[in-house]
């Protein structure tokens, strides 16, 4: 079969070859690929800041058709129309697994970075990584579960989100617009950020029903919170950005015991963080890491509810033989998000 192969490290080296067609164990399933998506790593991992085992098929965010299930296997069946979590191995043992959190779990394996991805015609999970899709679910919705998984891991799971609570959102990429979704989805008033080169983004925020949509090179967003919120400031902020910047924007823009969550990775580990703030506001700082299995079926119902329109983010779809198309339409900012199909 084709497939989608970081072939060495380093810059580049990202070709479409042929691979032999994988195989299952007794408690594996083996998922015909139907749509797989475009995630930030896969363009890092492309670019070379990101280490991957090489050869290695990328794509970890996909949706597909089962067919072929392993003799252990009696929870789903062929045809059954699917996802899967990126899990691909975790431990069990340590005390991170006990608790269910096997997304800190250290000897973690996952799909797309350590184990061949979806950007291919078959790709294999194990079976407690899989999800079936709601009625309401096509395979482009299903593809996008995981980083809806993300966004609701962090909204629902990490922060102390209350109804009526006022939430900034900072980056209005797919992460930021489904965490702006399932902030809305939970009653919160939302406004999401972003700049000149975001407006295609900020556009489709309006068209998603976000509360309020600001473009921080034309409009002051410190006085639209204050005038949001009788000048105390935004209970919750979610940076989903990864810009050093926007972190500190977060920490002014909260009130008083407000909440700063950062989902937005850094493309420096080492940030200058405005600690003064933190320690005079009584802020709490919290970290979201990927998702964890108790957050997909919670998104793939928000997904069949209608809640979340994950596949109104879509605006490209290439075969995975057009890689430099789909990247220059991400670094360029014209894709919000990219769907690649595999080759036959």
């Amino acid at each position: 079969m084709k497939a989608l192969v970081k072939e060495e490290l380093g810059h580049g080296n990202l070709n479409v070859i042929e691979t032999e067609e994988p195989e299952i164990n007794n408690d594996q399933i083996k998922i015909e690929v139907k749509a797989a998506g475009v995630c930030g790593s896969d363009i890092h991992t492309y670019e070379g800041e990101y280490e991957v085992n090489t050869p290695l098929t990328l794509g970890h965010e996909f949706s597909g058709k089962i067919v072929e299930v392993g003799d252990n296997v009696t929870e789903f069946h062929i045809g059954d129309r699917v996802t899967s979590e990126t899990t691909f191995y975790v431990c069990g043992e340590c005390r991170y697994c006990k608790n269910g959190d096997y997304n800190l779990c250290p000897d973690r394996v996952g799909l797309g970075s350590q184990e061949d991805g979806g950007f291919a015609k078959y790709v294999v999970a194990k079976k407690e990584s899989v999800h079936r899709l709601p009625e309401n679910v096509d395979y482009i919705s299903g593809a996008l579960t995981e980083p809806l998984a993300c966004a609701y891991h962090a909204v629902m799971e990490k922060a102390s989100l209350k109804e009526d609570d006022l939430v900034v959102v900072l980056g209005p990429g797919p992460i930021g617009l489904f965490t702006a979704q399932v902030a809305m989805s939970a009653g919160a008033e939302v406004v999401i950020a972003g700049l000149d080169q975001d407006q295609g983004r900020l556009k489709k925020a309006d068209e998603l029903g976000i509360s309020r949509t600001v473009n921080l090179q034309q409009e002051d967003i410190n006085e639209i919170v204050e005038s949001l919120t009788d000048g105390y400031g935004a209970d919750v902020v979610f940076e989903c950005s990864g810009a050093v910047p926007a972190l500190n924007m977060g920490l002014d823009l909260l009130r008083k015991k407000g909440e700063y969550i950062q989902v937005g990775i850094f493309s420096d580990a080492k940030v200058l963080a405005d600690f003064e703030k933190i320690v005079q506001k009584e802020l709490t700082v919290i970290g979201s890491r990927s998702q964890k299995p108790s957050c997909w079926e919670p998104s793939l119902e928000l997904m069949n509810s209608g809640k979340v329109k994950a596949k109104s983010l879509v605006t490209h779809e290439y075969g995975i033989d057009e890689w430099d198309k789909s990247y220059q339409a991400i670094k360029s900012s014209e894709a919000i998000k990219v769907v690649l199909k595999p080759l036959d």
